[in-house]
């Protein structure tokens, strides 16, 4: 058995959970926050079976993508002439996903 965490940007939630509904996949939300953009994530906590790992990281990959995003850093650099910052461009979305080992699962 294995233990699947996946941190899903929120915007990406209403799209996963719905394909894992369809796959009657069962998952525990747990809201979170991103460190450098203090954005709100999703922490997903999904046990399977070994033999079903494979199928639930196609569908966080299918539905969780990666996009380009305009942020202002929130914090300034140290020396800077100006107080204000600039949006800079970076990578938001898709989804970070650990897989760990579970000796049991249980249900009650």
């Amino acid at each position: 058995m294995k233990l699947i965490l996946a941190i899903v940007q929120e915007k990406d939630t209403s799209a996963l959970q719905a394909k894992l509904n369809e796959k009657k996949i069962i998952a525990t939300q747990l809201a979170t926050k991103g460190g450098f953009l203090k954005a709100k994530n999703v922490t997903y906590m999904i046990g399977v079976k070994d033999e079903e790992v494979q199928g639930v990281l196609d569908i966080i990959k299918g539905t969780c993508q990666a996009r380009e995003q305009y942020v202002t850093p929130p914090i300034s650099l140290a020396g800077s002439i100006s107080d204000t910052s600039y949006p800079v461009e970076v990578q938001v979305g898709g989804a970070t996903v650990m897989v760990l080992p579970m000796d049991s699962f249980h249900r009650f």
